[in-house]
Protein backbone atom coordinates (compact mmCIF):
# COMPACT_ATOMS: atom_id res chain seq x y z
CA UNK A 1 0.00 0.00 0.00
CA UNK A 2 1.59 3.25 -1.16
CA UNK A 3 0.83 6.80 -0.06
CA UNK A 4 1.48 9.23 -2.90
CA UNK A 5 1.24 12.81 -1.66
CA UNK A 6 0.01 15.73 -3.73
CA UNK A 7 0.01 19.44 -2.91
CA UNK A 8 2.41 22.25 -2.08
CA UNK A 9 4.06 20.18 0.64
CA UNK A 10 4.58 17.12 -1.55
CA UNK A 11 7.11 15.94 -4.12
CA UNK A 12 4.30 16.13 -6.67
CA UNK A 13 2.44 19.43 -6.38
CA UNK A 14 0.19 18.65 -9.37
CA UNK A 15 -2.64 16.10 -9.19
CA UNK A 16 -2.01 14.83 -12.70
CA UNK A 17 1.68 14.22 -12.05
CA UNK A 18 0.86 12.50 -8.76
CA UNK A 19 -1.49 10.13 -10.59
CA UNK A 20 1.19 9.35 -13.19
CA UNK A 21 3.70 8.59 -10.43
CA UNK A 22 1.21 6.44 -8.51
CA UNK A 23 0.24 4.49 -11.63
CA UNK A 24 3.88 3.85 -12.49
CA UNK A 25 4.71 2.63 -8.98
CA UNK A 26 1.68 0.36 -8.85
CA UNK A 27 2.40 -1.15 -12.27
CA UNK A 28 6.03 -1.88 -11.40
CA UNK A 29 5.14 -3.44 -8.04
CA UNK A 30 2.31 -5.57 -9.39
CA UNK A 31 4.48 -6.56 -12.33
CA UNK A 32 7.01 -7.87 -9.82
CA UNK A 33 4.33 -9.99 -8.16
CA UNK A 34 3.62 -7.71 -5.21
CA UNK A 35 -0.09 -6.96 -4.87
CA UNK A 36 -0.02 -3.16 -4.62
CA UNK A 37 -2.32 -0.16 -4.74
CA UNK A 38 -1.67 3.52 -4.13
CA UNK A 39 -3.72 6.17 -2.42
CA UNK A 40 -3.23 9.79 -3.44
CA UNK A 41 -3.52 12.01 -0.38
CA UNK A 42 -3.55 15.76 0.09
CA UNK A 43 -0.44 17.50 1.41
CA UNK A 44 -1.57 21.12 1.09
CA UNK A 45 -1.54 21.30 4.89
CA UNK A 46 -0.12 19.09 7.66
CA UNK A 47 -2.00 15.80 7.94
CA UNK A 48 -2.35 16.17 11.71
CA UNK A 49 -1.82 18.97 14.21
CA UNK A 50 1.91 18.45 14.71
CA UNK A 51 5.09 18.93 12.67
CA UNK A 52 8.46 17.86 13.99
CA UNK A 53 9.88 14.73 15.58
CA UNK A 54 8.86 14.15 19.21
CA UNK A 55 5.70 16.22 18.73
CA UNK A 56 4.60 13.96 15.87
CA UNK A 57 5.37 10.85 17.90
CA UNK A 58 3.20 12.26 20.70
CA UNK A 59 0.44 12.82 18.18
CA UNK A 60 0.70 9.21 17.01
CA UNK A 61 0.62 7.90 20.57
CA UNK A 62 -2.42 10.05 21.36
CA UNK A 63 -4.10 8.70 18.23
CA UNK A 64 -3.49 5.08 19.16
CA UNK A 65 -4.50 5.60 22.79
CA UNK A 66 -7.65 7.49 21.80
CA UNK A 67 -6.65 10.63 23.66
CA UNK A 68 -6.95 12.73 20.50
CA UNK A 69 -7.54 11.88 16.85
CA UNK A 70 -7.19 14.52 14.15
CA UNK A 71 -9.96 14.17 11.58
CA UNK A 72 -7.76 14.12 8.46
CA UNK A 73 -5.33 11.63 9.98
CA UNK A 74 -8.22 9.44 11.12
CA UNK A 75 -9.65 9.35 7.59
CA UNK A 76 -6.32 8.40 6.01
CA UNK A 77 -5.38 5.79 8.62
CA UNK A 78 -8.73 4.01 8.37
CA UNK A 79 -8.74 4.14 4.58
CA UNK A 80 -5.25 2.63 4.39
CA UNK A 81 -6.06 -0.04 6.95
CA UNK A 82 -9.28 -0.94 5.16
CA UNK A 83 -7.59 -1.19 1.77
CA UNK A 84 -4.86 -3.45 3.16
CA UNK A 85 -7.38 -5.71 4.91
CA UNK A 86 -9.37 -6.12 1.69
CA UNK A 87 -6.24 -6.63 -0.46
CA UNK A 88 -4.97 -9.32 1.91
CA UNK A 89 -8.31 -11.13 1.99
CA UNK A 90 -8.90 -10.56 5.70
CA UNK A 91 -12.05 -8.54 4.93
CA UNK A 92 -14.43 -8.94 1.99
CA UNK A 93 -15.53 -5.32 1.68
CA UNK A 94 -14.22 -1.82 2.48
CA UNK A 95 -17.04 -1.29 4.99
CA UNK A 96 -16.23 -4.49 6.86
CA UNK A 97 -12.53 -3.63 6.78
CA UNK A 98 -13.06 -0.13 8.14
CA UNK A 99 -15.19 -1.56 10.93
CA UNK A 100 -12.39 -3.96 11.84
CA UNK A 101 -9.87 -1.13 11.88
CA UNK A 102 -12.11 1.04 14.05
CA UNK A 103 -12.61 -1.84 16.46
CA UNK A 104 -8.85 -2.36 16.71
CA UNK A 105 -8.46 1.30 17.67
CA UNK A 106 -11.39 1.57 20.07
CA UNK A 107 -10.57 -1.70 21.84
CA UNK A 108 -6.96 -0.68 22.42
CA UNK A 109 -5.65 -3.59 20.34
CA UNK A 110 -3.82 -1.30 17.90
CA UNK A 111 -2.09 0.51 20.76
CA UNK A 112 -1.22 -2.82 22.40
CA UNK A 113 0.37 -4.22 19.24
CA UNK A 114 2.31 -0.99 18.62
CA UNK A 115 3.59 -0.98 22.22
CA UNK A 116 4.70 -4.59 21.88
CA UNK A 117 6.52 -3.80 18.64
CA UNK A 118 8.38 -0.88 20.24
CA UNK A 119 9.36 -3.04 23.20
CA UNK A 120 10.61 -5.91 21.01
CA UNK A 121 12.76 -3.42 19.08
CA UNK A 122 14.43 -2.37 22.33
CA UNK A 123 12.25 0.63 23.12
CA UNK A 124 10.35 1.38 26.33
CA UNK A 125 7.39 -0.84 27.14
CA UNK A 126 5.40 2.07 28.57
CA UNK A 127 5.84 4.58 25.74
CA UNK A 128 2.11 4.96 25.07
CA UNK A 129 1.15 5.30 28.73
CA UNK A 130 4.06 7.55 29.73
CA UNK A 131 5.29 9.49 26.69
CA UNK A 132 6.70 12.31 28.85
CA UNK A 133 9.10 9.85 30.44
CA UNK A 134 10.72 9.08 27.09
CA UNK A 135 10.09 12.04 24.77
CA UNK A 136 11.97 15.17 25.78
CA UNK A 137 10.16 18.49 25.57
CA UNK A 138 11.67 21.67 24.17
CA UNK A 139 12.66 24.26 26.80
CA UNK A 140 10.29 26.84 25.34
CA UNK A 141 6.72 26.61 24.07
CA UNK A 142 5.26 29.73 22.46
CA UNK A 143 1.80 30.28 20.92
CA UNK A 144 1.53 31.64 17.38
CA UNK A 145 -1.26 34.25 17.28
CA UNK A 146 -3.55 34.74 14.29
CA UNK A 147 -2.64 37.97 12.54
CA UNK A 148 -6.30 38.80 11.89
CA UNK A 149 -9.81 37.43 12.28
CA UNK A 150 -11.23 35.20 9.58
CA UNK A 151 -10.94 31.72 8.13
CA UNK A 152 -7.74 29.71 7.81
CA UNK A 153 -7.92 29.29 4.05
CA UNK A 154 -4.52 28.17 2.77
CA UNK A 155 -1.24 26.80 4.07
CA UNK A 156 2.26 26.59 2.66
CA UNK A 157 2.92 23.06 3.89
CA UNK A 158 6.44 23.03 2.49
CA UNK A 159 7.12 26.28 4.34
CA UNK A 160 5.94 24.68 7.57
CA UNK A 161 8.41 21.85 7.03
CA UNK A 162 11.25 24.25 6.32
CA UNK A 163 10.40 26.14 9.50
CA UNK A 164 10.83 22.91 11.44
CA UNK A 165 14.29 22.58 9.87
CA UNK A 166 15.07 26.17 10.86
CA UNK A 167 14.20 25.26 14.45
CA UNK A 168 16.77 22.45 14.27
CA UNK A 169 14.27 19.66 13.70
CA UNK A 170 15.78 18.58 10.37
CA UNK A 171 19.04 18.55 8.42
CA UNK A 172 20.30 20.96 5.80
CA UNK A 173 23.59 19.05 5.56
CA UNK A 174 24.32 15.35 6.22
CA UNK A 175 26.33 16.09 9.35
CA UNK A 176 23.74 18.35 11.01
CA UNK A 177 22.47 17.25 14.42
CA UNK A 178 18.71 17.04 14.87
CA UNK A 179 16.95 18.48 17.89
CA UNK A 180 14.08 16.02 18.29
CA UNK A 181 12.30 18.27 20.78
CA UNK A 182 11.44 21.14 18.46
CA UNK A 183 8.60 21.73 16.02
CA UNK A 184 4.96 22.78 16.01
CA UNK A 185 1.90 21.35 17.73
CA UNK A 186 -1.76 22.31 18.01
CA UNK A 187 -1.76 23.43 14.38
CA UNK A 188 -5.32 24.42 13.50
CA UNK A 189 -6.68 22.83 10.31
CA UNK A 190 -7.76 24.81 7.30
CA UNK A 191 -11.41 25.76 7.46
CA UNK A 192 -11.13 26.88 11.08
CA UNK A 193 -12.59 30.24 12.06
CA UNK A 194 -10.14 32.27 14.17
CA UNK A 195 -10.08 35.66 15.86
CA UNK A 196 -7.11 38.01 15.85
CA UNK A 197 -4.62 36.99 18.52
CA UNK A 198 -6.04 33.48 18.92
CA UNK A 199 -3.30 30.81 18.81
CA UNK A 200 -3.17 28.92 15.52
CA UNK A 201 -0.27 26.74 16.69
CA UNK A 202 2.30 26.21 19.43
CA UNK A 203 6.03 26.52 18.72
CA UNK A 204 8.43 24.17 20.52
CA UNK A 205 11.88 25.78 20.45
CA UNK A 206 15.29 25.61 22.08
CA UNK A 207 15.34 29.32 22.97
CA UNK A 208 13.37 32.56 22.76
CA UNK A 209 15.05 33.82 19.59
CA UNK A 210 14.31 30.60 17.71
CA UNK A 211 10.73 30.63 18.96
CA UNK A 212 10.21 34.21 17.77
CA UNK A 213 11.58 33.43 14.31
CA UNK A 214 9.50 30.29 13.99
CA UNK A 215 6.31 31.98 15.16
CA UNK A 216 6.76 34.81 12.66
CA UNK A 217 7.52 32.37 9.85
CA UNK A 218 4.58 30.10 10.62
CA UNK A 219 2.16 33.03 10.65
CA UNK A 220 3.35 33.85 7.13
CA UNK A 221 2.69 30.28 5.98
CA UNK A 222 -1.06 30.56 6.63
CA UNK A 223 -3.55 32.73 4.79
CA UNK A 224 -6.58 34.08 6.65
CA UNK A 225 -9.53 35.29 4.59
CA UNK A 226 -12.99 36.69 5.22
CA UNK A 227 -14.67 33.92 3.23
CA UNK A 228 -14.84 30.30 4.31
CA UNK A 229 -12.67 28.19 1.99
CA UNK A 230 -13.65 25.15 -0.04
CA UNK A 231 -11.41 22.42 1.32
CA UNK A 232 -9.62 19.77 -0.71
CA UNK A 233 -10.57 16.19 0.29
CA UNK A 234 -7.73 14.52 2.12
CA UNK A 235 -8.00 11.45 -0.12
CA UNK A 236 -7.78 12.41 -3.77
CA UNK A 237 -7.93 8.98 -5.35
CA UNK A 238 -7.05 5.28 -5.29
CA UNK A 239 -5.02 3.50 -7.96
Amino acid sequence: MLDVKVGNGAFMADRGQAEILAQSLVEVANGAGVKTSAMITDMSQPLADSAGNAVEIRNCLDFLAGRKRDTRLDIVVLAFAAEMLVKSGVAVSPDEAEGMARQALSSGKAAEVFARMVSMLGGPADLIENPDRHLARAPLEKPVPAARSGWLSACDARGVGLSVIDLGGGRRHPGDRIDHRVGFSELLPLGTRVTAGEPIALVHAADEAAAERAAAALAMHYRITEDKPELTPVIAGLI
